[in-house]
């Protein structure tokens, strides 16, 4: 006999009447017919060649076989129905569990920390990975599983998911007593700034390419950390989100220009795949996500769109 020839509801049926004993009782425990049961232990028998249960006074009793067979059944029967369960809820306070997310690194310094806050507060032993992806590869890391969701300003990342968590716009950061940026300049002032970027923020080096001014740019690195040592001790100029543009500029060292540009605002959004959608694990995760960052818009607030 081979597994793929055992059906598991035959399993369920030989374990209600091992357990009962009787095959009228075993169908009431089912929520079966007596047909339906009796039909479904002459499958077994086929399968198994053997009686497997015998006539006793006014019900059934288990063969040499059936003894032999009961312990593993009742085990594995036991081990589906914990799965089952498992895969219906979560619990944060005792989960083990890792989750892996996207986040560039100026993601990072926006969400980890408050993110990672709560989470050791409500699940003390769950980890978190970031990843940074390319973003041609995020919605197909998503539906594979690479990554259970992604943060950020995504743009062409259109087939997933979504929540808006809140709309960011460009500004210009630079040293406090920089003698070329006021707090609002002029695309004639903007042209006359030198700039560093992080390559991997495409978006920024394409804001400068649109406003012919990529052949202003004196500083290209892979690195974020690096951009406040540079930017307080040079007189260069650097694209950033404002809300963290305004973090480094609470210190006092730098100074935050929001320019006279025309360009539209972005959304930052929460990202996740279909298949995700209603697994516990990472429902509770976005759940905690969206209460931590979610900004309401002006008037109504945002629906996830599915």
């Amino acid at each position: 006999m081979h597994i793929n020839d055992i059906d598991l509801n035959l399993l369920r049926i030989f374990d209600a009447v091992y357990r009962q004993r009787n095959v009228s009782r075993a169908a009431e425990a089912l929520g079966l017919s007596q047909p339906a049961v009796s039909q479904g232990l002459s499958r077994l028998r086929l399968a198994m060649k053997d009686a497997l249960f015998t006539r006793a006074g006014r019900g059934v009793a288990p063969t040499a076989q059936a003894d032999a067979l009961a312990h593993a059944v009742q085990q594995a029967l036991a081990l589906v129905s914990e799965a089952l369960h498992e895969a219906e809820r979560f619990d944060p306070s005792s989960a083990r569990r890792t989750f892996r997310l996207h986040m560039s690194d100026i993601g990072e310094s926006e969400f980890l920390p408050g993110l990672m806050r709560e989470v050791r507060r409500r699940a003390p032993e769950v980890r978190i990975e970031t990843r940074q992806l390319e973003y041609a590869q995020i919605e197909n890391a998503l539906d594979t599983g690479q990554i259970d969701a992604a943060f950020g300003y995504l743009p062409g990342v259109e087939h997933t998911r979504q929540q808006r968590l809140f709309m960011e716009r460009y500004v210009v950061l630079a040293r406090a007593d920089h003698p070329v940026l006021t707090a609002r300049p002029s695309l004639k002032c903007l042209a006359q700034l030198d700039y560093v970027v992080v390559r991997q923020h495409t978006e920024t080096v394409r804001l400068l390419d649109t406003m012919r001014l990529q052949g202003r740019i004196r500083l290209s690195t892979p690195h974020f950390m690096v951009i406040p040592a540079i930017v307080g001790a040079t007189d260069l100029a650097v694209l950033l989100p404002r809300r963290i543009a305004a973090k480094f500029a609470q210190a006092g060292r730098f100074k935050v220009g929001q320019p006279r540009w025309g360009v539209a605002d972005f959304s930052v959004g929460l990202h996740w795949s279909a298949r995700a959608q209603n697994d516990p694990a990472q429902r509770w995760l976005r759940e905690l996500a969206i209460d931590l960052f979610r900004e309401p818009s002006p008037g109504a607030a945002p629906a996830v769109r599915r």
